[in-house]
Protein backbone atom coordinates (compact mmCIF):
# COMPACT_ATOMS: atom_id res chain seq x y z
CA UNK A 1 0.00 0.00 0.00
CA UNK A 2 1.19 3.45 -1.08
CA UNK A 3 1.96 6.00 1.59
CA UNK A 4 0.86 9.62 1.66
CA UNK A 5 3.43 12.37 2.04
CA UNK A 6 2.06 15.65 2.47
CA UNK A 7 4.22 18.48 0.71
CA UNK A 8 4.08 21.73 2.28
CA UNK A 9 4.99 24.90 -0.17
CA UNK A 10 4.71 28.47 -0.14
CA UNK A 11 4.01 30.17 3.25
CA UNK A 12 4.39 33.09 4.92
CA UNK A 13 8.03 33.67 4.22
CA UNK A 14 9.43 36.28 1.65
CA UNK A 15 11.35 32.79 0.45
CA UNK A 16 7.84 32.09 -1.11
CA UNK A 17 8.52 32.53 -4.46
CA UNK A 18 12.09 29.85 -3.64
CA UNK A 19 9.64 27.35 -2.02
CA UNK A 20 7.56 27.37 -5.09
CA UNK A 21 10.58 26.12 -7.29
CA UNK A 22 11.84 23.83 -5.00
CA UNK A 23 8.04 22.07 -4.35
CA UNK A 24 8.03 21.45 -7.92
CA UNK A 25 10.89 19.11 -8.62
CA UNK A 26 9.89 17.31 -5.46
CA UNK A 27 6.90 16.47 -6.63
CA UNK A 28 7.76 15.53 -10.17
CA UNK A 29 10.64 13.38 -8.23
CA UNK A 30 8.88 11.62 -5.70
CA UNK A 31 8.75 8.21 -6.88
CA UNK A 32 4.70 7.39 -7.76
CA UNK A 33 4.77 3.51 -7.29
CA UNK A 34 6.00 4.38 -3.70
CA UNK A 35 3.85 7.71 -2.19
CA UNK A 36 1.45 9.19 -3.16
CA UNK A 37 2.51 12.62 -2.75
CA UNK A 38 0.11 15.30 -1.81
CA UNK A 39 0.31 19.06 -2.43
CA UNK A 40 -0.74 22.10 0.34
CA UNK A 41 0.03 25.17 -0.25
CA UNK A 42 0.23 27.89 2.06
CA UNK A 43 -0.60 31.18 0.72
CA UNK A 44 1.58 34.39 1.65
CA UNK A 45 -1.24 35.66 3.95
CA UNK A 46 -1.05 32.26 5.32
CA UNK A 47 -3.92 30.27 4.06
CA UNK A 48 -4.03 26.59 3.54
CA UNK A 49 -5.18 24.71 0.50
CA UNK A 50 -5.02 21.00 -0.71
CA UNK A 51 -4.26 21.64 -4.18
CA UNK A 52 -5.22 18.90 -6.83
CA UNK A 53 -4.36 21.16 -9.94
CA UNK A 54 -1.63 20.89 -12.25
CA UNK A 55 1.85 21.83 -11.06
CA UNK A 56 2.77 24.13 -13.70
CA UNK A 57 0.35 26.51 -11.62
CA UNK A 58 2.92 26.10 -8.49
CA UNK A 59 5.44 27.29 -10.71
CA UNK A 60 3.83 29.94 -12.14
CA UNK A 61 2.57 31.13 -8.20
CA UNK A 62 -1.43 31.01 -10.05
CA UNK A 63 -2.24 27.65 -8.25
CA UNK A 64 -4.16 30.04 -5.15
CA UNK A 65 -6.68 31.38 -8.11
CA UNK A 66 -7.06 27.65 -9.35
CA UNK A 67 -10.58 27.79 -6.93
CA UNK A 68 -12.10 24.29 -9.18
CA UNK A 69 -8.63 22.34 -7.03
CA UNK A 70 -8.04 24.12 -3.76
CA UNK A 71 -9.94 23.34 -0.88
CA UNK A 72 -9.24 24.50 2.57
CA UNK A 73 -7.08 22.14 4.89
CA UNK A 74 -5.11 22.09 7.81
CA UNK A 75 -2.62 19.79 9.39
CA UNK A 76 -4.83 18.52 12.33
CA UNK A 77 -2.78 18.62 16.02
CA UNK A 78 -5.25 15.67 16.29
CA UNK A 79 -3.34 12.48 16.94
CA UNK A 80 -5.89 9.95 16.21
CA UNK A 81 -6.60 12.36 12.80
CA UNK A 82 -3.19 11.60 12.00
CA UNK A 83 -3.22 13.98 8.86
CA UNK A 84 -4.91 16.65 6.79
CA UNK A 85 -7.78 17.79 7.70
CA UNK A 86 -9.62 19.64 4.50
CA UNK A 87 -13.41 21.60 4.12
CA UNK A 88 -15.12 19.73 1.36
CA UNK A 89 -19.01 20.87 0.23
CA UNK A 90 -19.85 17.51 1.88
CA UNK A 91 -18.37 19.02 5.17
CA UNK A 92 -15.38 17.89 6.72
CA UNK A 93 -13.06 14.94 5.68
CA UNK A 94 -9.86 13.38 6.51
CA UNK A 95 -6.82 12.16 4.67
CA UNK A 96 -4.28 9.54 6.69
CA UNK A 97 -0.82 11.32 6.58
CA UNK A 98 2.61 8.95 6.40
CA UNK A 99 4.96 11.92 6.82
CA UNK A 100 4.80 16.01 6.24
CA UNK A 101 7.62 16.94 3.62
CA UNK A 102 7.94 20.80 4.68
CA UNK A 103 9.57 22.57 1.01
CA UNK A 104 8.92 26.26 2.95
CA UNK A 105 12.19 28.31 3.06
CA UNK A 106 12.66 30.73 5.79
CA UNK A 107 10.69 31.99 8.20
CA UNK A 108 7.36 29.91 9.39
CA UNK A 109 9.12 26.76 7.66
CA UNK A 110 12.64 26.83 8.20
CA UNK A 111 12.54 27.88 11.79
CA UNK A 112 10.68 24.67 13.62
CA UNK A 113 7.36 26.18 13.44
CA UNK A 114 6.36 24.10 10.63
CA UNK A 115 7.43 20.72 12.37
CA UNK A 116 6.72 21.44 15.65
CA UNK A 117 2.90 21.00 14.16
CA UNK A 118 3.80 18.15 12.75
CA UNK A 119 5.09 16.58 15.88
CA UNK A 120 2.48 17.65 17.94
CA UNK A 121 -0.01 15.54 14.95
CA UNK A 122 2.39 12.77 15.71
CA UNK A 123 3.26 12.66 12.28
CA UNK A 124 6.85 12.05 11.10
CA UNK A 125 9.09 14.97 9.38
CA UNK A 126 10.89 14.96 6.29
CA UNK A 127 14.11 16.41 7.46
CA UNK A 128 15.05 18.40 10.32
CA UNK A 129 13.43 18.38 13.35
CA UNK A 130 11.83 21.40 15.35
CA UNK A 131 15.22 21.67 17.82
CA UNK A 132 17.75 21.71 14.75
CA UNK A 133 15.06 23.85 12.55
CA UNK A 134 15.45 26.63 15.67
CA UNK A 135 19.09 26.82 16.57
CA UNK A 136 20.22 26.90 12.58
CA UNK A 137 17.70 29.46 12.22
CA UNK A 138 19.24 31.34 14.79
CA UNK A 139 22.79 32.85 13.96
CA UNK A 140 24.08 33.56 17.84
CA UNK A 141 22.72 30.38 19.11
CA UNK A 142 24.34 28.12 15.90
CA UNK A 143 27.45 29.76 16.49
CA UNK A 144 27.59 28.96 19.92
CA UNK A 145 26.86 25.70 20.07
CA UNK A 146 29.11 25.13 16.57
CA UNK A 147 32.08 26.68 18.77
CA UNK A 148 31.83 24.32 21.72
CA UNK A 149 32.04 21.33 18.71
CA UNK A 150 35.59 22.99 18.08
CA UNK A 151 34.59 24.96 14.53
CA UNK A 152 36.01 28.15 14.72
CA UNK A 153 32.78 31.12 14.09
CA UNK A 154 33.51 35.02 13.54
CA UNK A 155 34.07 37.53 16.12
CA UNK A 156 30.68 39.15 16.64
CA UNK A 157 28.52 41.25 18.63
CA UNK A 158 25.20 39.92 19.51
CA UNK A 159 22.24 42.31 20.59
CA UNK A 160 18.50 41.21 22.20
CA UNK A 161 17.51 44.80 22.15
CA UNK A 162 18.02 48.02 20.21
CA UNK A 163 20.89 49.66 21.68
CA UNK A 164 21.81 53.24 21.94
CA UNK A 165 24.47 54.70 19.64
CA UNK A 166 26.87 55.03 22.17
CA UNK A 167 25.95 51.22 23.45
CA UNK A 168 26.56 49.99 19.42
CA UNK A 169 30.05 51.96 18.85
CA UNK A 170 31.23 50.66 22.19
CA UNK A 171 29.97 47.14 21.55
CA UNK A 172 31.87 47.13 17.93
CA UNK A 173 34.85 48.67 18.90
CA UNK A 174 37.16 46.29 18.92
CA UNK A 175 35.58 44.29 15.63
CA UNK A 176 37.78 44.83 12.41
CA UNK A 177 35.75 46.39 9.85
CA UNK A 178 34.28 45.49 7.14
CA UNK A 179 31.16 43.97 8.97
CA UNK A 180 28.19 42.55 8.17
CA UNK A 181 25.41 43.43 10.36
CA UNK A 182 22.33 40.60 10.37
CA UNK A 183 18.86 40.53 11.49
CA UNK A 184 19.68 36.92 14.16
CA UNK A 185 16.48 34.87 12.14
CA UNK A 186 15.82 36.15 9.02
CA UNK A 187 16.49 33.37 6.07
CA UNK A 188 18.58 33.73 2.83
CA UNK A 189 20.13 37.50 3.29
CA UNK A 190 17.51 39.63 3.80
CA UNK A 191 17.90 42.57 5.86
CA UNK A 192 21.74 42.16 5.99
CA UNK A 193 24.20 44.66 5.40
CA UNK A 194 28.23 44.92 4.67
CA UNK A 195 29.52 48.06 5.91
CA UNK A 196 32.93 49.30 5.62
CA UNK A 197 33.38 51.74 8.61
CA UNK A 198 32.02 51.53 12.28
CA UNK A 199 30.08 54.96 11.19
CA UNK A 200 27.74 53.54 9.33
CA UNK A 201 26.73 51.41 12.04
CA UNK A 202 23.36 52.54 13.20
CA UNK A 203 21.76 53.19 9.60
CA UNK A 204 22.85 48.78 8.83
CA UNK A 205 21.60 47.95 12.73
CA UNK A 206 18.37 49.82 11.90
CA UNK A 207 17.58 47.94 8.36
CA UNK A 208 18.63 44.62 10.46
CA UNK A 209 15.88 45.41 13.21
CA UNK A 210 13.59 45.82 10.74
CA UNK A 211 13.26 42.05 10.04
CA UNK A 212 14.04 41.01 13.66
CA UNK A 213 14.21 42.15 17.42
CA UNK A 214 17.88 40.50 17.96
CA UNK A 215 20.53 41.41 15.55
CA UNK A 216 24.24 39.97 15.48
CA UNK A 217 26.98 42.50 13.94
CA UNK A 218 30.13 39.81 12.43
CA UNK A 219 33.34 40.49 11.73
CA UNK A 220 34.36 39.67 7.18
CA UNK A 221 36.18 36.10 7.01
CA UNK A 222 38.85 36.73 4.21
CA UNK A 223 38.08 33.76 1.71
CA UNK A 224 35.97 32.57 0.04
CA UNK A 225 32.66 30.48 1.28
CA UNK A 226 32.14 26.42 0.64
CA UNK A 227 29.06 24.49 1.07
CA UNK A 228 28.68 20.58 1.87
CA UNK A 229 25.65 18.65 1.50
CA UNK A 230 24.52 16.56 4.42
CA UNK A 231 21.72 13.51 3.65
CA UNK A 232 21.13 10.81 6.78
CA UNK A 233 20.47 10.11 10.09
CA UNK A 234 22.93 7.97 11.77
CA UNK A 235 24.95 6.81 8.49
CA UNK A 236 25.64 10.04 6.66
CA UNK A 237 26.41 10.39 3.38
CA UNK A 238 28.23 13.77 1.94
CA UNK A 239 28.59 15.48 -1.12
CA UNK A 240 31.22 16.92 -2.94
CA UNK A 241 32.11 20.47 -1.65
CA UNK A 242 31.01 23.48 -3.88
CA UNK A 243 32.76 27.16 -3.89
CA UNK A 244 31.25 30.34 -4.26
CA UNK A 245 33.22 33.01 -6.40
CA UNK A 246 31.85 36.34 -5.85
CA UNK A 247 32.59 39.99 -7.56
CA UNK A 248 30.21 41.78 -5.49
CA UNK A 249 30.11 42.38 -1.64
CA UNK A 250 28.37 39.56 -0.53
CA UNK A 251 25.88 36.67 -1.33
CA UNK A 252 22.84 38.23 -0.91
CA UNK A 253 19.50 36.63 -1.51
CA UNK A 254 19.36 38.09 -5.56
CA UNK A 255 22.96 36.80 -6.12
CA UNK A 256 21.78 32.92 -4.59
CA UNK A 257 19.09 32.72 -6.70
CA UNK A 258 19.70 34.32 -10.00
CA UNK A 259 23.69 34.64 -9.74
CA UNK A 260 24.47 37.48 -12.08
CA UNK A 261 27.46 38.27 -10.09
CA UNK A 262 28.42 34.91 -8.70
CA UNK A 263 30.12 31.75 -10.24
CA UNK A 264 29.07 28.51 -8.19
CA UNK A 265 31.84 25.83 -8.76
CA UNK A 266 31.21 22.16 -8.16
CA UNK A 267 33.39 20.90 -6.95
CA UNK A 268 35.07 23.70 -4.96
CA UNK A 269 38.96 24.24 -6.50
CA UNK A 270 40.77 23.06 -3.69
CA UNK A 271 42.43 19.93 -3.13
CA UNK A 272 41.68 16.65 -1.99
CA UNK A 273 42.88 16.59 1.63
CA UNK A 274 41.11 20.65 1.96
CA UNK A 275 37.91 18.94 0.87
CA UNK A 276 37.89 16.12 3.38
CA UNK A 277 39.16 18.44 6.14
CA UNK A 278 35.43 20.96 5.03
CA UNK A 279 33.54 17.85 4.52
CA UNK A 280 34.55 16.33 8.53
CA UNK A 281 33.64 20.08 9.86
CA UNK A 282 30.27 19.61 8.43
CA UNK A 283 29.39 16.86 10.20
CA UNK A 284 31.06 18.60 13.30
CA UNK A 285 28.27 20.94 12.86
CA UNK A 286 25.53 18.72 11.94
CA UNK A 287 25.53 16.45 14.45
CA UNK A 288 26.12 19.45 16.87
CA UNK A 289 23.06 21.13 15.89
CA UNK A 290 20.95 17.55 16.17
CA UNK A 291 20.26 17.80 12.60
CA UNK A 292 18.44 14.95 10.59
CA UNK A 293 17.19 13.99 6.83
CA UNK A 294 19.46 16.87 5.16
CA UNK A 295 20.91 20.17 5.14
CA UNK A 296 23.32 22.29 3.34
CA UNK A 297 26.17 23.69 5.97
CA UNK A 298 27.98 26.59 4.60
CA UNK A 299 31.53 27.25 5.86
CA UNK A 300 34.34 30.31 4.92
CA UNK A 301 37.54 28.71 4.04
CA UNK A 302 40.49 31.17 4.64
CA UNK A 303 43.89 32.06 2.76
CA UNK A 304 45.40 30.13 5.76
CA UNK A 305 43.12 27.06 4.88
CA UNK A 306 41.24 27.31 8.25
CA UNK A 307 37.44 26.66 8.19
CA UNK A 308 35.47 28.97 9.57
CA UNK A 309 30.91 28.26 9.90
CA UNK A 310 28.40 30.39 8.60
CA UNK A 311 25.21 28.82 8.68
CA UNK A 312 23.12 25.56 8.58
CA UNK A 313 20.12 25.61 5.62
CA UNK A 314 17.72 23.00 7.16
CA UNK A 315 15.76 23.43 4.14
CA UNK A 316 18.22 24.12 1.50
CA UNK A 317 17.13 24.82 -2.35
CA UNK A 318 15.20 21.66 -3.78
CA UNK A 319 15.50 22.52 -7.56
CA UNK A 320 16.82 20.60 -9.55
CA UNK A 321 19.41 22.96 -10.37
CA UNK A 322 20.01 24.16 -6.70
CA UNK A 323 23.29 23.49 -4.72
CA UNK A 324 22.34 20.96 -2.52
CA UNK A 325 21.61 18.34 -5.23
CA UNK A 326 24.59 19.03 -7.02
CA UNK A 327 26.85 18.49 -4.61
CA UNK A 328 25.12 15.12 -4.03
CA UNK A 329 25.39 14.11 -7.86
CA UNK A 330 29.16 15.03 -7.77
CA UNK A 331 29.42 11.18 -5.61
CA UNK A 332 26.47 9.71 -7.94
CA UNK A 333 23.35 10.29 -6.55
CA UNK A 334 20.64 11.70 -9.04
CA UNK A 335 17.85 14.05 -7.85
CA UNK A 336 15.54 11.31 -7.69
CA UNK A 337 17.65 8.95 -5.64
CA UNK A 338 18.19 12.36 -3.10
CA UNK A 339 14.35 13.00 -2.69
CA UNK A 340 13.25 9.52 -2.35
CA UNK A 341 16.07 8.09 -0.23
CA UNK A 342 15.51 11.56 2.30
CA UNK A 343 11.68 10.29 2.25
CA UNK A 344 12.80 6.62 2.80
CA UNK A 345 14.81 8.02 5.93
CA UNK A 346 11.41 8.62 7.87
CA UNK A 347 9.21 6.00 5.87
CA UNK A 348 11.42 2.72 6.05
CA UNK A 349 10.09 -0.07 4.38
Amino acid sequence: MKKNIAVLFGGCSSEYPISLKSACSVLESIDSSKYDAIPVGITRDGQWFRFSGDLGEIAGDTWHQDRLHLKPAFLSPDRSVHGLGEITEKGLRFTWIDAVFPVLHGKNGEDGTIQGLAELAGIPVIGCGVLASALSMDKHRAHQIVSLAGVRVPRSVYFDHRPSESELFTACKDLRCPLFVKPLRAGSSFGITKIAELKQLPEAAEEAFRHDSQILIEENIDGFEVGCAVLGNDVLTLGRVDEVELDTWFFDYEEKYTQQHAKIHMPARIDADTERKVQDAAVKIYRALDCKGFARIDMFLTPENDIVFNEVNTIPGCTSLSRYPKMLAGVGLSYSDVINRLIGLELPK
